[in-house]
Protein backbone atom coordinates (compact mmCIF):
# COMPACT_ATOMS: atom_id res chain seq x y z
CA UNK A 1 0.00 0.00 0.00
CA UNK A 2 1.35 3.41 -0.99
CA UNK A 3 1.44 6.26 1.46
CA UNK A 4 2.53 9.86 1.57
CA UNK A 5 4.12 11.76 4.39
CA UNK A 6 4.99 15.50 4.51
CA UNK A 7 7.74 16.97 6.71
CA UNK A 8 7.56 20.77 6.96
CA UNK A 9 10.17 22.95 8.61
CA UNK A 10 8.38 26.27 8.39
CA UNK A 11 5.01 27.78 9.05
CA UNK A 12 2.37 28.04 6.44
CA UNK A 13 2.95 31.77 6.20
CA UNK A 14 6.65 31.28 5.24
CA UNK A 15 6.38 29.69 1.82
CA UNK A 16 10.10 30.32 0.88
CA UNK A 17 11.60 28.15 3.65
CA UNK A 18 13.21 24.84 2.72
CA UNK A 19 10.77 21.90 2.83
CA UNK A 20 10.75 18.27 1.80
CA UNK A 21 8.26 15.45 1.63
CA UNK A 22 8.72 11.71 1.21
CA UNK A 23 6.37 10.17 -1.33
CA UNK A 24 5.83 6.49 -2.00
CA UNK A 25 7.23 3.41 -0.37
CA UNK A 26 9.81 0.72 -1.00
CA UNK A 27 11.65 0.96 -4.32
CA UNK A 28 9.47 3.90 -5.38
CA UNK A 29 10.22 6.13 -2.41
CA UNK A 30 10.95 9.68 -3.61
CA UNK A 31 12.03 12.80 -1.74
CA UNK A 32 10.35 15.90 -3.12
CA UNK A 33 12.05 19.20 -2.21
CA UNK A 34 10.28 22.56 -2.32
CA UNK A 35 10.97 26.12 -1.26
CA UNK A 36 14.35 27.85 -1.21
CA UNK A 37 17.26 25.54 -0.46
CA UNK A 38 19.71 28.34 0.30
CA UNK A 39 21.95 29.18 3.22
CA UNK A 40 19.47 31.69 4.65
CA UNK A 41 16.35 29.52 4.30
CA UNK A 42 17.87 26.13 5.02
CA UNK A 43 17.88 26.14 8.81
CA UNK A 44 17.89 22.60 10.23
CA UNK A 45 16.18 21.01 7.23
CA UNK A 46 19.32 19.27 6.02
CA UNK A 47 19.96 17.66 9.37
CA UNK A 48 16.33 16.40 9.62
CA UNK A 49 16.44 15.08 6.06
CA UNK A 50 19.60 13.13 6.85
CA UNK A 51 18.01 11.61 9.95
CA UNK A 52 14.91 10.61 7.95
CA UNK A 53 16.94 9.05 5.13
CA UNK A 54 19.04 7.05 7.59
CA UNK A 55 15.85 5.32 8.75
CA UNK A 56 14.07 5.14 5.39
CA UNK A 57 16.40 5.52 2.37
CA UNK A 58 15.01 6.96 -0.87
CA UNK A 59 15.89 6.20 -4.47
CA UNK A 60 14.84 9.42 -6.19
CA UNK A 61 15.06 13.16 -5.43
CA UNK A 62 12.67 15.57 -7.09
CA UNK A 63 13.90 19.19 -7.10
CA UNK A 64 11.51 20.58 -9.68
CA UNK A 65 9.65 22.42 -6.91
CA UNK A 66 12.78 24.13 -5.55
CA UNK A 67 12.67 27.85 -6.27
CA UNK A 68 16.30 28.70 -5.43
CA UNK A 69 19.30 26.47 -4.83
CA UNK A 70 22.85 27.38 -3.79
CA UNK A 71 25.93 25.37 -2.83
CA UNK A 72 24.83 25.18 0.83
CA UNK A 73 21.50 23.61 -0.15
CA UNK A 74 23.13 21.26 -2.62
CA UNK A 75 25.68 20.15 -0.04
CA UNK A 76 22.92 19.59 2.52
CA UNK A 77 21.18 17.28 0.05
CA UNK A 78 24.36 15.40 -0.85
CA UNK A 79 25.36 14.93 2.78
CA UNK A 80 21.85 13.78 3.75
CA UNK A 81 21.73 11.22 0.90
CA UNK A 82 24.98 9.58 2.08
CA UNK A 83 27.89 7.96 0.27
CA UNK A 84 25.68 6.05 -2.17
CA UNK A 85 24.20 9.24 -3.61
CA UNK A 86 24.25 9.50 -7.41
CA UNK A 87 23.47 12.79 -9.20
CA UNK A 88 21.55 10.71 -11.76
CA UNK A 89 18.91 10.13 -9.07
CA UNK A 90 18.03 13.83 -9.12
CA UNK A 91 15.26 15.32 -11.24
CA UNK A 92 15.70 19.10 -11.43
CA UNK A 93 16.31 22.04 -13.73
CA UNK A 94 19.52 21.78 -15.78
CA UNK A 95 21.34 24.47 -13.77
CA UNK A 96 20.40 22.73 -10.51
CA UNK A 97 21.60 19.38 -11.84
CA UNK A 98 24.97 20.91 -12.79
CA UNK A 99 25.34 22.49 -9.36
CA UNK A 100 24.53 19.24 -7.57
CA UNK A 101 27.01 17.39 -9.79
CA UNK A 102 29.79 19.83 -8.98
CA UNK A 103 29.03 19.75 -5.25
CA UNK A 104 28.92 15.95 -5.27
CA UNK A 105 32.30 15.75 -7.00
CA UNK A 106 33.84 18.25 -4.59
CA UNK A 107 32.36 16.52 -1.52
CA UNK A 108 33.77 13.15 -2.51
CA UNK A 109 37.31 14.44 -2.92
CA UNK A 110 39.43 13.63 0.08
CA UNK A 111 42.37 15.88 0.96
CA UNK A 112 45.74 14.36 0.23
CA UNK A 113 48.11 14.44 3.16
CA UNK A 114 51.53 15.43 1.89
CA UNK A 115 54.33 13.75 3.74
CA UNK A 116 57.05 16.11 4.78
CA UNK A 117 60.55 15.01 3.71
CA UNK A 118 62.83 13.81 6.46
CA UNK A 119 66.53 13.09 6.81
CA UNK A 120 68.44 12.61 3.56
CA UNK A 121 65.37 13.40 1.48
CA UNK A 122 64.93 16.73 3.24
CA UNK A 123 68.57 17.63 2.63
CA UNK A 124 68.36 16.84 -1.08
CA UNK A 125 65.15 18.88 -1.36
CA UNK A 126 66.79 21.88 0.29
CA UNK A 127 69.86 21.56 -1.96
CA UNK A 128 67.64 21.36 -5.03
CA UNK A 129 65.62 24.40 -3.98
CA UNK A 130 68.86 26.28 -3.34
CA UNK A 131 70.20 25.44 -6.80
CA UNK A 132 66.95 26.49 -8.47
CA UNK A 133 66.83 29.69 -6.42
CA UNK A 134 70.42 30.46 -7.40
CA UNK A 135 69.51 30.04 -11.05
CA UNK A 136 66.56 32.39 -10.73
CA UNK A 137 68.74 34.93 -8.89
CA UNK A 138 71.38 34.74 -11.60
CA UNK A 139 68.75 35.33 -14.29
CA UNK A 140 67.24 38.27 -12.37
CA UNK A 141 70.72 39.71 -11.90
CA UNK A 142 71.36 39.57 -15.64
CA UNK A 143 68.02 41.29 -16.28
CA UNK A 144 68.89 43.99 -13.75
CA UNK A 145 72.36 44.50 -15.24
CA UNK A 146 70.91 44.71 -18.76
CA UNK A 147 68.37 47.33 -17.73
CA UNK A 148 71.10 49.32 -15.98
CA UNK A 149 73.34 49.14 -19.06
CA UNK A 150 70.50 50.46 -21.21
CA UNK A 151 70.02 53.42 -18.87
CA UNK A 152 73.79 53.98 -18.82
CA UNK A 153 73.90 54.04 -22.62
CA UNK A 154 71.00 56.51 -22.80
CA UNK A 155 72.76 58.74 -20.28
CA UNK A 156 75.97 58.70 -22.33
CA UNK A 157 74.07 59.70 -25.44
CA UNK A 158 72.13 62.40 -23.62
CA UNK A 159 73.89 63.56 -20.41
CA UNK A 160 70.96 65.88 -19.67
CA UNK A 161 69.00 62.79 -18.57
CA UNK A 162 71.33 62.31 -15.59
CA UNK A 163 69.89 63.62 -12.32
CA UNK A 164 72.99 65.46 -11.21
CA UNK A 165 71.44 66.79 -8.00
CA UNK A 166 70.78 63.24 -6.82
CA UNK A 167 74.25 62.10 -7.90
CA UNK A 168 76.04 64.81 -5.91
CA UNK A 169 73.79 64.36 -2.89
CA UNK A 170 74.36 60.59 -2.84
CA UNK A 171 78.10 61.07 -3.48
CA UNK A 172 78.29 63.28 -0.40
CA UNK A 173 76.48 60.74 1.77
CA UNK A 174 78.36 57.72 0.39
CA UNK A 175 81.75 59.44 -0.03
CA UNK A 176 82.50 62.45 2.14
CA UNK A 177 80.57 61.12 5.12
CA UNK A 178 82.49 57.83 4.89
CA UNK A 179 85.97 59.40 5.00
CA UNK A 180 86.38 59.24 8.81
CA UNK A 181 85.49 55.56 9.15
CA UNK A 182 87.52 54.56 6.07
CA UNK A 183 90.58 56.53 7.18
CA UNK A 184 90.42 55.24 10.76
CA UNK A 185 89.99 51.61 9.73
CA UNK A 186 92.76 51.79 7.13
CA UNK A 187 95.10 53.45 9.62
CA UNK A 188 94.75 50.57 12.08
CA UNK A 189 95.00 47.97 9.31
CA UNK A 190 98.28 49.52 8.17
CA UNK A 191 99.49 49.60 11.76
CA UNK A 192 98.63 45.93 12.29
CA UNK A 193 100.42 44.91 9.08
CA UNK A 194 103.45 46.94 10.11
CA UNK A 195 103.52 45.42 13.58
CA UNK A 196 103.24 41.86 12.27
CA UNK A 197 105.93 42.50 9.67
CA UNK A 198 108.29 44.07 12.17
CA UNK A 199 107.91 41.20 14.67
CA UNK A 200 108.31 38.45 12.07
CA UNK A 201 111.16 40.01 10.06
CA UNK A 202 113.14 40.93 13.17
CA UNK A 203 113.90 37.24 13.68
CA UNK A 204 115.73 37.19 10.33
CA UNK A 205 117.38 40.56 10.74
CA UNK A 206 115.34 41.97 7.86
CA UNK A 207 113.30 44.59 9.70
CA UNK A 208 113.81 47.09 6.90
CA UNK A 209 111.67 44.97 4.56
CA UNK A 210 108.66 45.74 6.73
CA UNK A 211 108.34 48.94 4.69
CA UNK A 212 107.89 46.97 1.46
CA UNK A 213 105.43 44.67 3.19
CA UNK A 214 103.34 47.60 4.35
CA UNK A 215 103.52 49.35 0.99
CA UNK A 216 102.51 46.35 -1.12
CA UNK A 217 99.78 45.19 1.28
CA UNK A 218 98.23 48.64 1.62
CA UNK A 219 98.64 49.88 -1.96
CA UNK A 220 97.64 46.68 -3.68
CA UNK A 221 95.01 45.04 -1.50
CA UNK A 222 93.92 46.57 1.77
CA UNK A 223 93.10 50.07 0.50
CA UNK A 224 90.41 48.99 -1.95
CA UNK A 225 89.32 45.94 0.05
CA UNK A 226 88.68 47.84 3.29
CA UNK A 227 86.97 50.66 1.40
CA UNK A 228 84.70 48.30 -0.50
CA UNK A 229 83.76 46.23 2.55
CA UNK A 230 82.93 49.32 4.60
CA UNK A 231 80.80 50.74 1.79
CA UNK A 232 79.11 47.38 1.35
CA UNK A 233 77.96 47.53 4.95
CA UNK A 234 77.26 51.24 4.84
CA UNK A 235 75.98 52.15 1.38
CA UNK A 236 74.60 48.85 0.04
CA UNK A 237 72.35 48.48 3.07
CA UNK A 238 71.29 52.13 2.83
CA UNK A 239 70.43 51.77 -0.87
CA UNK A 240 68.42 48.61 -0.22
CA UNK A 241 66.55 50.22 2.68
CA UNK A 242 65.78 53.45 0.80
CA UNK A 243 64.54 51.82 -2.38
CA UNK A 244 62.83 49.05 -0.42
CA UNK A 245 60.83 51.52 1.68
CA UNK A 246 59.77 53.30 -1.50
CA UNK A 247 58.75 49.94 -2.94
CA UNK A 248 56.68 49.18 0.17
CA UNK A 249 54.93 52.55 -0.05
CA UNK A 250 54.22 51.95 -3.77
CA UNK A 251 56.26 55.00 -4.75
CA UNK A 252 58.15 52.95 -7.34
CA UNK A 253 54.83 51.87 -8.89
CA UNK A 254 53.73 55.49 -8.90
CA UNK A 255 56.90 56.40 -10.83
CA UNK A 256 56.10 53.82 -13.47
CA UNK A 257 52.52 55.11 -13.75
CA UNK A 258 53.87 58.64 -14.27
CA UNK A 259 56.23 57.40 -16.97
CA UNK A 260 59.43 57.69 -14.89
CA UNK A 261 61.89 54.82 -15.13
CA UNK A 262 62.89 53.79 -11.56
CA UNK A 263 66.28 52.69 -12.85
CA UNK A 264 66.90 56.15 -14.24
CA UNK A 265 65.62 57.95 -11.15
CA UNK A 266 66.82 55.67 -8.34
CA UNK A 267 69.42 53.12 -9.46
CA UNK A 268 71.62 55.05 -11.90
CA UNK A 269 72.32 58.06 -9.57
CA UNK A 270 73.50 55.65 -6.86
CA UNK A 271 75.65 53.81 -9.37
CA UNK A 272 77.26 57.07 -10.51
CA UNK A 273 77.75 58.29 -6.94
CA UNK A 274 79.74 55.20 -5.94
CA UNK A 275 81.62 55.19 -9.23
CA UNK A 276 82.95 58.65 -8.39
CA UNK A 277 83.51 58.28 -4.66
CA UNK A 278 85.16 54.86 -4.32
CA UNK A 279 88.39 55.88 -6.12
CA UNK A 280 88.63 58.95 -3.89
CA UNK A 281 88.00 56.88 -0.76
CA UNK A 282 90.59 54.36 -1.96
CA UNK A 283 93.16 57.15 -2.17
CA UNK A 284 92.24 58.27 1.37
CA UNK A 285 92.52 54.69 2.60
CA UNK A 286 95.95 54.38 0.97
CA UNK A 287 97.29 57.47 2.73
CA UNK A 288 95.79 56.40 6.07
CA UNK A 289 97.20 52.87 5.77
CA UNK A 290 100.67 54.12 4.96
CA UNK A 291 100.55 56.56 7.87
CA UNK A 292 99.49 53.72 10.18
CA UNK A 293 102.36 51.58 8.99
CA UNK A 294 104.76 54.51 9.32
CA UNK A 295 103.65 55.09 12.91
CA UNK A 296 104.53 51.49 13.83
CA UNK A 297 107.84 51.32 11.98
CA UNK A 298 108.89 54.67 13.39
CA UNK A 299 108.09 53.71 16.96
CA UNK A 300 109.20 50.05 16.86
CA UNK A 301 111.98 49.94 14.25
CA UNK A 302 113.08 53.58 14.43
CA UNK A 303 112.51 54.01 10.68
CA UNK A 304 111.78 57.70 10.04
CA UNK A 305 109.37 59.19 7.50
CA UNK A 306 112.06 60.14 4.97
CA UNK A 307 113.52 56.65 4.81
CA UNK A 308 110.04 55.07 4.88
CA UNK A 309 108.66 56.98 1.88
CA UNK A 310 111.99 56.72 0.02
CA UNK A 311 111.81 52.92 0.15
CA UNK A 312 108.13 53.07 -0.84
CA UNK A 313 109.02 55.05 -3.96
CA UNK A 314 112.10 53.01 -4.89
CA UNK A 315 111.07 49.44 -4.08
CA UNK A 316 107.28 49.49 -4.20
CA UNK A 317 106.49 52.07 -6.87
CA UNK A 318 103.20 53.31 -8.25
CA UNK A 319 102.31 50.05 -10.04
CA UNK A 320 100.79 48.47 -6.96
CA UNK A 321 98.73 51.59 -6.32
CA UNK A 322 97.26 51.51 -9.83
CA UNK A 323 96.59 47.78 -9.48
CA UNK A 324 94.53 48.46 -6.37
CA UNK A 325 92.81 51.47 -7.90
CA UNK A 326 91.84 49.49 -11.02
CA UNK A 327 89.47 47.41 -8.89
CA UNK A 328 87.54 50.47 -7.69
CA UNK A 329 85.06 50.83 -10.62
CA UNK A 330 84.19 47.13 -10.46
CA UNK A 331 83.66 47.29 -6.71
CA UNK A 332 81.49 50.39 -7.10
CA UNK A 333 79.31 48.70 -9.70
CA UNK A 334 78.92 45.58 -7.54
CA UNK A 335 78.05 47.47 -4.34
CA UNK A 336 75.54 49.78 -6.02
CA UNK A 337 74.07 46.99 -8.13
CA UNK A 338 73.60 44.58 -5.24
CA UNK A 339 72.10 47.22 -2.93
CA UNK A 340 69.70 48.61 -5.52
CA UNK A 341 68.66 45.19 -6.81
CA UNK A 342 67.82 43.94 -3.33
CA UNK A 343 65.84 47.12 -2.72
CA UNK A 344 63.83 46.60 -5.91
CA UNK A 345 63.00 43.05 -4.77
CA UNK A 346 61.37 44.15 -1.49
CA UNK A 347 57.76 43.07 -1.05
CA UNK A 348 54.98 44.74 0.84
CA UNK A 349 55.96 43.84 4.40
CA UNK A 350 58.65 44.86 6.87
CA UNK A 351 60.01 41.32 7.11
CA UNK A 352 60.81 41.37 3.40
CA UNK A 353 62.61 44.68 3.84
CA UNK A 354 64.75 43.25 6.65
CA UNK A 355 65.64 40.16 4.62
CA UNK A 356 66.62 42.19 1.59
CA UNK A 357 68.76 44.64 3.55
CA UNK A 358 70.60 41.74 5.18
CA UNK A 359 71.00 40.02 1.81
CA UNK A 360 72.37 43.24 0.29
CA UNK A 361 75.21 43.41 2.84
CA UNK A 362 76.03 39.69 2.73
CA UNK A 363 75.93 39.42 -1.06
CA UNK A 364 77.97 42.59 -1.55
CA UNK A 365 80.75 41.50 0.84
CA UNK A 366 80.82 38.01 -0.70
CA UNK A 367 81.02 39.47 -4.21
CA UNK A 368 83.81 41.86 -3.15
CA UNK A 369 85.97 39.06 -1.79
CA UNK A 370 85.35 36.89 -4.86
CA UNK A 371 86.17 39.74 -7.23
CA UNK A 372 89.34 40.59 -5.31
CA UNK A 373 90.44 36.97 -5.57
CA UNK A 374 89.70 36.97 -9.30
CA UNK A 375 91.76 40.14 -9.77
CA UNK A 376 94.63 38.61 -7.80
CA UNK A 377 94.67 35.56 -10.06
CA UNK A 378 94.41 37.73 -13.17
CA UNK A 379 97.32 40.00 -12.22
CA UNK A 380 99.37 36.99 -11.18
CA UNK A 381 98.89 35.47 -14.63
CA UNK A 382 99.76 38.82 -16.22
CA UNK A 383 102.80 39.13 -13.93
CA UNK A 384 101.77 42.58 -12.76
Amino acid sequence: MKWSRVIRTATAQDQSAAEFEIVGDGAERTVRLTGDWTLQALGGTGRRLRQMLEREPAQRFDLTGVERLDTAGAFALVRAAGDGFDPEQVTARPESERLIGLVTEAARKKPKVKREPRGWHEMTVRIGKGVVSTGYDAFDTLVFAGHLLIVFGKSLVNPARIRWASVFSLAERAGLDAIPIVATTSFFIGAVVGLLGANMLREFGAQVFAVELIGIAVLREFNILITAILLAGRSASAFAAEIGSMKMNQEVDAMRVLGVDPFEALVFPRFMALLVTIPLLTFVATLAGLVGGLAVTWSVLDIGPNFFFQRILEYVGPTHFWVGLSKAPVMAAVIAGVGCRQGMEVGGDVESLGRRVTAAVVHAIFAIIMIDAAFALLYMELDI
